[in-house]
């Protein structure tokens, strides 16, 4: 079968990786698709939200099956238009509609959902301009740090975790006036829940689910997870307090409901779902839904699934993930991102990459970059997932580190503490 990878990132390559692998697979396309992913099929120059040219190209080069990787498609309502449309609507879509999209789409909602379901999450209460002073009042009865969520997309940069109410207050009026564009027009505050982050992620046809390893990944900048939020720096999988008691509650309190809230919502759901949890004292909580593969968890994740992907995607497809199980890898895995210098700032592209040739004993998975003139060059903030296998997460990272330190671009930044509260 033809199958079609929308976005251009790490998490598409990771995917179109593991599904070049299937002997099910005819051909791979993968739009815009980066310098990584042109080495595992064809990259097509479409704009991820003109749904109009990805119909048409769908139909011309008689794809079966569209994966959607980044969320903003999701959100836009792909998967709708092509249901929507006679010529398309027998295509499968890997990917929720945008009634389930809005589960990463919209905070509130998510948090309603979650409330409506005794999914367990922090405390929490939504705010927009009209009621800015009753926001600010709010933020006084209750105890740092303080939580201010974008309601909307905002790239993963969206929250502010702050630790003073001045700071909290100004934080508010800056996001109600703007400063995350219309994704903080609507600000959620959460009760902040100490512990420690993990992800876990589920495929799902709406009914059945299998579950994937888990993943910690490192949102932060700058080494001990200080700086700004980034859409992430690094990842390991699995993750040590993971352990069977756990992730048994995650499924029967988190998971669970889940699914079965979208099936009594009549939400069509086939795809992707990631639960970003916090471990309170051995309890998961919710912190966000992800509507997608995280990014790089993926890089983490994916490389330990040893079942063939696209055929888990097709039962998906066929409403038969039920009849369907998962192999996975016992090794660790754990990736570091190379970024651009001043990311997640501002940066410079077009950095040529060198010496990619002399990685052997880990994985490149590409995120910002591009191929010019038969060299490539830098196209984005994270540039690149180193990703290795070992018996453990530490001979893991330390493969992971030894790769990293052969590659050269220009200002090239990567933390060197991935793993360190583990």
């Amino acid at each position: 079968m033809n199958v079609l990878i929308i976005g251009s990132g790490g998490r598409e390559h990771t995917l179109a990786w593991k599904i070049a692998q299937s002997d099910k697979l005819t051909h791979l396309y993968i739009a815009p698709g980066n310098a990584g992913t042109q080495q595992l099929g064809t990259n097509v120059n479409i704009n991820i939200v003109d749904f109009e040219a990805i119909g048409e190209f769908v139909l011309e080069r008689a794809i079966s099956m569209v994966v959607v990787g980044p969320e903003a498609p999701l959100v836009d309502g792909l998967h709708d238009y092509f249901l929507d449309n006679s010529e398309l609507h027998n295509i499968s879509v890997i990917g929720p509609v945008k009634a389930g999209a809005m589960l990463e789409g919209s905070k509130k909602f998510a948090n309603e959902f979650m409330a409506r379901y005794q999914i367990p999450t922090g405390q929490f209460r939504s705010f927009n301009t009209e009621v800015t002073e009753e926001g600010l009042l709010y933020l006084e009865t209750l105890k740092p740090p303080y939580v201010l969520k974008a309601d909307g997309l905002a790239a993963g940069k969206g929250v502010l975790i702050l630790d003073s109410l001045e700071k909290a207050q100004t934080g508010l009026k800056e996001m109600l006036n703007g400063k995350f564009g219309e994704a903080s027009r609507t600000v959620i505050i959460e009760e902040f829940l100490q512990g420690i982050e993990a992800s876990v992620f589920v495929l799902t046809d709406g009914k059945s689910y299998v579950i994937f390893p888990e993943a910690k990944d490192y949102k932060r900048i700058g080494e001990g997870d200080t700086g700004l939020n980034t859409g992430g720096m690094g990842a390991v999988s699995p993750v040590p307090f993971a352990n069977k008691d756990f992730m048994n509650k995650v499924e029967e309190r988190i998971i669970r409901p889940t699914i079965s809230g979208l099936q009594k919502e009549q939400i069509l759901y086939k795809g992707f779902l990631y639960f970003g949890l916090m471990n309170v004292n051995g309890d998961p909580y919710v912190i966000e839904y992800n509507v997608r593969m995280g990014d790089p968890e993926a890089q983490v994740v994916i490389p330990r699934v040893q079942t063939d992907l696209l055929e888990l995607l097709i039962a998906v497809a066929n409403n038969k993930l039920g009849k369907k199980s998962l192999e996975t890898d016992t090794r660790s895995v754990c990736t570091v991102v190379l970024a651009s210098g001043g990311y997640p700032g501002n940066y410079e592209k077009g950095k040529g990459i060198n010496k990619l040739d002399e990685v052997k004993d880990s994985i490149i998975f590409h995120a910002g970059t591009k191929k010019e003139d038969n060299k490539i060059v830098t196209s984005g903030g994270r540039v690149l997932a180193v990703s290795s296998y070992g018996k453990d997460m530490k001979e893991a990272l330390n493969k992971s580190y030894v790769s990293a330190g052969l590659i050269k671009f220009d200002k090239m930044y990567y933390r060197q503490d991935i793993g360190f509260d583990l």
